[in-house]
């Protein structure tokens, strides 16, 4: 991996996700009904860390309330071996919900997120800083950049910066959601204001095409090499994976999902299967079928959060 101590094989990576985590509201077995649980994008690849090498630190950096159903999801965090002691607490806000509605396995999202405490996440530099600073693999989303206020995300890419420069490697998933931001215009130049601080880049090519025109996933790729990402994956969907890492371009061409239940957490769940993969061995090609792997899995059962078999945690 660039610029991480973490491709020592001795040693075993911390990875610090930095975002928001909510209350899900997902479909239960029987219909019209919902069950509770806790999710958010950083998280959930957080979440998958954790499950894919248990030996590994997975830390998750954000603000929740000081309530009782804050409590709940601290909680979970913690029976999931999840590192929660850089999440700090608000006394005047609590944690975003949100709820999925299913169709053929596609997902739409309603949301409930204006006073969400982890839009606090970055109002002090060097609480953030402390966070990651014994960190190895830093990642944030385009969600992490969009819940921010506009010095919030300064301070936020400030910080990435930093750590870049420190010798951590900074991974950013752009995770285009544009009802999250003023315009198109401002999304996409945040977007690649986060890319440009970061050397590895994890997006979708569907939404890339259509937030910034990409004429294809070459185009998208370049984009973001170009903004000085050294390591860029391209999400595809059910196609092809195009990649760009160690001075190598390639492509992967993942088998087809047989069942599709659930999207909610493809992305989050693919993500984390090539950061557990890139950091174990260190072949970008090996880490795409691994992570392709997690999210067919994930992908065909309900809810964010889907514990995996025995033959794929690679500890």
């Amino acid at each position: 991996m660039p610029n991480s101590s973490a491709s020592d094989a001795t040693q075993t990576p911390r990875f610090v996700s930095i975002g928001e985590c909510m209350i899900e509201m997902a479909p239960a077995s029987i219909d019209g009904e919902y069950k509770l649980g806790f999710a958010g994008d950083t998280f959930n690849t957080a979440w998958y860390i954790k499950a894919l090498s248990p030996s590994a630190q997975s830390r998750f950096v954000s603000r929740v309330g000081n309530d009782v159903v804050s409590d709940r999801m601290l909680a979970m965090m913690e029976g999931s071996g999840i590192d929660s002691s850089h999440i700090l607490r608000s006394k005047e806000r609590s944690l975003g919900l949100y709820m999925i509605s299913l169709k053929n396995g596609e997902r739409s999202f309603s949301y409930w997120r204006d006073s969400s405490a982890a839009r606090q996440l970055a109002d002090d530099r060097e609480t953030l800083k402390a966070a990651i600073d014994d960190g190895d693999v830093i990642y944030f989303s385009g969600i992490t950049m969009a819940i921010l206020d506009t010095v919030g995300r300064d301070t936020l890419l400030d910080v990435v910066r930093d750590a870049r420069a420190a010798g951590k490697t900074t991974v950013f998933d752009s995770n285009l959601r544009p009802r999250l931001w003023a315009s198109n215009t401002e999304m996409t130049e945040a977007v690649m204001r986060a890319a440009s601080a970061c050397d590895i880049v994890l997006p979708s090519f569907d939404d890339e095409q259509d937030h910034f025109g990409d004429a294809d996933i070459t185009a998208t790729r370049e984009r973001y090499l170009s903004a000085g990402a050294t390591t860029v994956i391209v999400k595809n969907g059910e196609g092809d994976v195009h990649y760009t890492h160690d001075g190598k371009t390639g492509m992967v061409t993942p088998p087809a999902a047989t069942s599709v239940v659930d999207t909610t957490s493809a992305g989050d769940s693919f993500n984390a299967g090539f950061l557990v993969g890139i950091t174990k061995h260190g072949i970008a090609a090996d880490a795409i079928l691994q992570a392709s792997a997690v999210a067919r899995h994930c992908i065909s059962q309900k809810g964010a959060l889907v514990p995996l078999p025995a033959d794929m945690v690679l500890d």
